[in-house]
């Protein structure tokens, strides 16, 4: 009785995959919205190449139209080459991850804690923050805004303290109210741009400003490249130099995110390495607009990081180490 019951679930699973895994029909009907993807999995073009779906995570069941997230090396393993209809997300060879004394293969995920969900992509770990990274700055109703543990949950929650006097507007850590940019009823703020989520690669760069008409709080978002992987850039290091500083490629080149590339080419300095032990981080940065078109003809407009210098030091981040942006020299010079 089990084993039938069993049976007929599984396949009623696979008949509703099938149904919703579909073969392309050569038409595209997609929603008016892209959908919001949870924190860690990849915004990608299905099988077909028609509509931005979020993609299928290890172990889950793909399809030729339900794709494998391709930025954490997964493939649809069909097995038998005989079935082509449903298969499983499958990690490529990879090297592993070793993280708190647990070996995770290349293509799996896992929480480091219920603050973060990582990543193990070919021996290097990537996190995402589960926790709300909003940041509420002063403002006359809360002039004293602070996070305060809550019994019972994992994040932090904001709350405002209401001191018996006047005082002045709390300076942040890492930024501050610009007397300089006043407009009425609005004391416009803007933070620094963290720390690139990739120390190779393409990543992406957050900060927070309320310079709009509104004055409401609003997050940018920028993309970001220290340098490219497997640049081999120690190869450039002059004889008797023990640092290369801030490169610049030699030929123009294109940007490239989720199969859509740049319809310019640019010719951007990196960060560069160091024979001494001390890491290369950004230092004076500038942000530009970029257009993406992508093989659907659809054209993506971007904000782009682009280094202006850098700075070589030894507060380096540890391998696998998921707060590595603690660790970067604070970025001056860019506020565009």
């Amino acid at each position: 009785m089990f084993v039938q019951g069993w049976l007929s679930i599984q396949m009623c699973v696979c008949a509703c995959f099938q149904a919703a895994g579909q073969e392309c029909s050569g038409q595209c009907s997609c929603p008016s919205t892209p959908p919001q993807c949870p924190p860690g999995v990849s915004l990608v073009l299905d099988g077909c190449g028609c509509c931005r779906v979020c993609a299928k995570q290890m172990g889950e069941l793909c399809t030729e139209k339900d794709v494998c997230d391709p930025h954490k090396g997964l493939y649809c393993d069909f097995g038998a080459p005989n079935n082509r209809r449903i298969g499983v997300c499958t990690a490529r060879d990879g090297a592993t991850c070793v993280f708190g004394g647990t070996v995770y293969r290349s293509g799996e995920t896992f929480q480091s804690s219920c603050k973060y969900q990582c990543t193990c992509l070919d021996g290097a770990i990537g996190c995402v923050p589960l926790c709300s990274m909003d940041i509420r700055l002063p403002s006359p109703d809360c002039p004293n805004p602070r996070r305060v543990k809550v019994p019972g949950k994992c994040c932090e929650e904001w709350e405002c303290v209401f001191p018996p006097v006047f005082t002045a507007y709390r300076k942040e850590e890492t930024y501050g109210p610009d007397p300089f940019m006043m407009r009425e009823n609005c004391l416009v703020q803007t933070t620094e741009w963290s720390a690139c989520s990739k120390t190779c690669g393409l990543g992406v760069s957050t900060r927070v400003t309320n310079d709009n008409r509104e004055c409401r709080l609003e997050k940018q978002t920028r993309l970001c490249m220290v340098r490219p992987c497997e640049s081999q850039l120690e190869q450039s290091i002059r004889k008797g130099k023990k640092c290369i500083r801030t490169p610049r490629v030699s030929k123009p080149m294109k940007f490239e995110i989720s199969g859509c590339t740049t319809t310019k080419s640019y010719r951007p300095k990196f960060c560069g390495v160091c024979l001494d032990g001390r890491c290369c981080t950004p230092h004076r940065t500038t942000t530009l607009p970029m257009e993406f078109k992508c093989p659907d003809g659809e054209v993506m407009k971007k904000h782009m990081m682009f280094i202006k210098s850098c700075a070589c030091h030894y507060n380096c981040p540890g391998e696998n180490d998921i707060f590595e942006s603690m660790y970067y020299k604070k970025m001056m010079g860019d506020m565009a």
